[in-house]
């Protein structure tokens, strides 16, 4: 079992994708991992705790937070992973389109934030990664994407904030801004398209967003930053 030691680090929508490596990732670098997504299913390793629930309702969030304290005794990282993209025209959108973007990327990084940080400040310092988008700095006619700019614009906004207001007491904030990412997000039939929305003419690789998470980890002088992993999209066109 592990040790008052040993750093943990908290991942929401970890059940695939870029999820799943970031798990692979911290267990990699020796951290607990406290795992959570709506379908995650139990893990054979002692030192993975998955936590099944919405992370759009605060209550998850509570439920979360409590299990790794009360399995591994800290939170050393939480990574904000957990996002919906829907791309769609801006008279299109529907209240409930708007209600799961608000719910998940809004709504999911506030509480669950809010509760890892407490356990950083009594613990002297502790790092939180948001996955946000390439989009909310670079908009594009080909992706009408206003829902994803809104909500993963204020997370962007918010990283900053956050790196300020705790920078003197040990707590990091950055994110990591990724391209379009072949992810089970994407069907393969558009891969094709998608790539072409990228100055390098290919979209990205899972373990780029996860390698970018990891290097942000292990910076300790860089805070506030937004990271852009995203083939050049917002460098120009």
């Amino acid at each position: 079992m592990s040790t008052q030691h040993q750093k943990v680090a908290v991942i929401t929508g970890a059940s695939q994708g870029i999820g799943a490596g970031l798990v692979e990732a911290y267990r990699k670098l020796g951290y607990a991992v406290v795992a959570t997504s709506r379908t995650i299913a139990p893990a054979d390793d002692a030192d993975i705790l998955t936590v099944q629930g919405d992370i759009a309702d605060p209550a998850t969030a509570e439920r979360v937070i409590a299990a790794g304290v009360e399995r591994f005794g800290r939170v050393d990282t939480l990574v904000n992973n957990a996002g919906v993209f829907v791309a769609k025209p801006f008279t299109d959108y529907t209240q409930d389109d708007y209600a799961t973007a608000t719910g998940v990327n809004v709504t999911g990084f506030f509480r669950i934030t809010q509760l890892a940080v407490e356990h950083m400040l009594a613990q002297g310092g502790g790092h939180i990664v948001n996955i946000t988008t390439s989009l909310v700095d670079n908009a594009d006619a080909n992706v009408p994407s206003v829902l994803a700019s809104l909500t993963k614009g204020g997370l962007q906004s918010a990283t900053k904030s956050l790196a300020i207001e705790y920078a003197t007491r040990g707590i990091r904030t950055n994110a990591v801004a990724p391209g379009t990412i072949k992810t089970p997000m994407h069907p393969e039939e558009t891969h094709a398209a998608l790539a072409g929305l990228h100055p390098v003419g290919r979209m990205g690789e899972q373990s780029d967003i996860v390698d970018a998470v990891i290097y942000l980890e292990n910076a300790p002088f860089v805070t506030g930053e937004i990271l852009h992993v995203d083939g050049g999209m917002s460098a120009g066109h």
